[in-house]
């Protein structure tokens, strides 16, 4: 047996792949090394990545501004504990999301994954109004057809029965659902579309700590892109009602809409922005949550005076290194351009989808788009398709989607639209 055939026989009986059943019946690509947009497979061939490593590196693999990044910080330290500690690369990060995030949000807490950034901002949510006396507002209000990961209180915050996590519904938090948007992004507003989330405010205000939706764009709940209106909507209605606003910006932050963050497009400011992936151009797991003066001077007023959570390696300096590097990197080029490129090109490209009798909708918003099928693809056939035309994407439920790289090149671009296409048309 050769090498490449042992190592994907290993693979198959002993490594867990996400959402994957062990052992694995799906295909795997073992993957020798990545530059640029480019997967290089250890078979020889090479991939352009359509969905940057899961929304990740949107500046590409082995970028060397984030390789000298790292290798410097390697040098000094790659890990030391935050608690009793700190660090150039962790407070210079913070003071730059502070500077790049709506003015209000001053403080931040590192974390390692988007997960644990949504877990920790519920737990803020819930110890702040602890710490003003009001114990019973501790559940929240979302909109079905959202994501915000895979860790418990997060899970109960995703859509409990289009989700992922209908299996552990029984063991999580029961959460209060609205009617998920319905007016698309660029139509005309309606005021109906927030009546749902404005009556489920009105009646359970008493016992909400606080919303939390992604804005404008629900990722892995759908690639759906909906009004900036009902954002701003919901956060008069917050105010209103005296709840707070977690905003789950993992996805969408750092240009990838067209904004830097989704919430500009409603122009207004969360009381809790959690955020990853793109943090730290998919180099190493990096989230963050960041919140206003107001709540966390609450927090030291409350029994506890303090924030109840620690993980072991928040602000890894490593991370922060290059984090700070990734951020660094995007303002030194005109990032808002190029994703307005890449949107038109996949407009234009992906248009003849629609003709399509598999295709039931084509939707484009930034560097996002998705077609969407009448049918869920069968992963075991529509994968390798795409491997066959060299381009890696990772279709779910109906969904051929991509989120390529912001530095993808033009006629790279035209090859992940192209594959779309054709595989669109052999369903």
């Amino acid at each position: 047996m050769d090498s490449l055939q042992k190592l994907i026989d290993l693979d198959r009986r002993h490594v867990w792949h996400p959402y994957a059943a062990m052992p694995n019946p799906l295909p795997v690509f073992p993957v020798r090394s990545a530059k640029g947009v480019r997967i290089e497979l250890e078979d020889g061939r090479s991939l352009i990545d359509g969905i940057s490593s899961w929304w990740t590196c949107i500046h590409g693999y082995n970028h060397p501004q984030l390789n000298t990044a790292a290798h410097a910080q390697i040098e000094q330290m790659s890990h030391v504990m935050f608690g009793g500690l700190t660090h150039r690369p962790g407070v210079q990060l913070a003071s730059k999301l502070i500077e790049i995030t709506p003015a209000e949000l001053q403080h931040v807490f590192f974390s390692d994954s988007g997960s644990v950034a949504v877990e920790v901002a519920m737990k803020m949510a819930v110890q702040y109004w602890q710490s003003k006396g009001q114990t019973e507002k501790n559940r929240f209000l979302t909109i079905r057809n959202g994501y915000h990961g895979d860790t418990f209180a997060a899970m109960s915050a995703c859509d409990p029965i289009n989700g992922m996590h209908h299996l552990f519904s029984g063991m999580l938090m029961p959460q209060y659902f609205a009617d998920a948007p319905q007016v698309r992004f660029g139509e005309d507003w309606q005021e109906a579309d927030i009546a749902s989330f404005a009556s489920l405010l009105k009646e359970n205000s008493d016992h909400i700590a606080s919303a939390i939706f992604e804005p404008v764009v629900q990722n892995a709940g759908g690639v759906r892109f909906y009004h900036p209106e009902y954002v701003r909507r919901a956060s008069e209605l917050c105010k209103q009602y005296d709840v707070l606003l977690i905003l789950d910006e993992i996805a969408t932050g750092f240009g990838r809409t067209g904004k830097l963050f989704a919430c500009e497009y409603a122009d207004i400011s969360p009381d809790i922005m959690c955020l990853g992936k793109a943090l730290s151009g998919g180099f190493i797991s990096l989230a963050a949550t960041l919140t206003t003066t107001h709540i966390s001077q609450t927090f030291s007023e409350g029994e506890a005076g303090v924030f109840m959570h620690g993980p072991t390696f928040m602000g890894n300096p490593l991370a922060c290194a290059v984090a700070l590097a990734n951020l660094e990197l995007l303002e030194s080029y005109d990032w808002s351009m190029k994703i307005k490129k890449i949107e038109a090109q996949l407009r234009l490209e992906l248009a003849s989808c629609q003709a399509l009798s598999a295709v039931k909708d084509v939707r484009v918003l930034g560097a996002i788009a998705a077609v969407e099928l009448h049918d869920p693809v069968n992963m075991s056939i529509v994968q390798p398709q795409f491997v066959e035309r060299g381009v890696w994407l990772r279709p779910f439920g109906r969904l051929l989607y991509t989120m390529p790289p912001y530095i993808i090149q033009p006629e790279e671009l035209s090859a992940i639209t192209s594959a779309i296409y054709e595989v669109a048309a052999k369903l």
